[in-house]
């Protein structure tokens, strides 16, 4: 199988580097013949690109110093004119307007390229729409790294879960948002828990995409669009963040029993779906009690077993470099 990766940052490094270290245990030889990076260039070799030498050129910041190498390409052509089966797109993430993922994904399609992505943006704006192009060109779609990194959540509903009907999805979908909340039940402040979070990497300079509620709400407009068949927007759902989580109310929920956890929900009511991102008070009756630190957890509600939840990391080089890995052998 011949990969082309648009994006070679973390996520792509860490797929890269799960391939170098299982390709003796993979059932098919999966070869990276493509690689372009915005700020690092890219390369093309047809017979399969070294990944210790890519790695090595990515550490530097110069994948277009490798045989083949390129500093600038129109990416939409690149996309088209390279032969492989399958483009993996994990460029940044953008959701005001999916691109340039976006563009990526439709451009890979219709040159008949199977597509594997772990960007959020285009598949919570627009899923609907690249499935039925997916279906168009006879080509697979592939986006499990989109809400839960590694954690089986897409791939779960749609095997495991297969002849379920799905019809409620509650989770902490945020493992950023779980970190400074737990640590806030130690007598942190909402700040001091934050600046905690940016020291180890779990949040960002900017932690509004997190904090805010933004990447919650990309999540569980996936999973609603996709599992529960809703065809919501990013108006249809409530979002409130934890900035309003203050010290005394986390005091008062301990005192109670209870927790503080930024929960993403959509259920089926009647013709249409509610969702919505907020703060919710839970007691220790709640499946979602007990996931603490930077750990996801969702909670599948079905016809036939009940309550299904899933617990696991969210986020992480090598988590979301798995997500990749584990979409591309489903192709096989």
């Amino acid at each position: 199988m011949k990969i082309m990766m648009i994006g070679f940052g973390t996520v792509g490094q860490g797929f890269a580097e799960l391939l170098l270290e299982k390709k003796n245990e993979l059932p098919e030889k999966i070869e990276i013949v493509a690689v372009y990076d915005k700020k690092m260039g890219g390369a093309v070799n047809h017979n399969g690109i070294d990944l210790k030498s890519l790695l090595e050129a990515a550490s530097s910041g110069q994948v277009y110093s490798l045989q083949g190498g390129i500093k600038e390409v129109d990416v939409p052509n690149f996309i088209k004119e390279v032969p492989s089966d399958v483009m993996v797109e994990v460029t940044y993430t953008n959701l005001e307007t999916g691109e340039p993922a976006y563009t990526h994904i439709i451009e890979a399609l219709k040159s008949g390229k199977n597509v594997v992505t772990t960007n959020k943006g285009p598949i919570a704006l627009f899923y609907n729409e690249l499935k039925s192009l997916a279906d168009k060109y006879n080509r697979i779609l592939k986006f499990e790294g989109t809400v839960l990194s590694g954690t089986p959540a897409i791939n779960l509903a749609f095997s495991s879960l297969k002849g379920s009907k799905i019809n409620k999805i509650r989770g902490i979908l945020n493992g950023t948002t779980n970190y400074i909340l737990t640590n806030m039940q130690t007598g942190m402040s909402y700040s001091e828990a934050l600046k905690e979070a940016q020291k180890l990497g779990y949040a960002e300079a900017d932690p509004t995409g997190d904090v805010e509620g933004w990447d919650a709400m990309a999540k569980i407009l996936i999973l609603t669009n996709v599992l529960l068949g809703g065809g919501i927007t990013k108006k249809d759902v409530f979002r409130e963040g934890i900035t309003g989580i203050t010290a005394d109310m986390v005091k008062e929920a301990i005192m109670e029993g209870k927790k503080w956890k930024l929960i993403g929900e959509a259920k089926v009511m009647g013709n249409r779906i509610e969702a919505s991102v907020k703060p919710q008070k839970i007691s220790k009756e709640d499946k979602l009690y007990s996931v603490d630190g930077v750990l996801n957890s969702i909670v599948f509600t079905t016809d036939t077993l009940g309550e299904v939840q899933i617990v696991g990391p969210g986020a992480g080089r090598r988590e979301t470099g798995y997500a990749v890995l584990s979409d591309i052998l489903s192709l096989s």
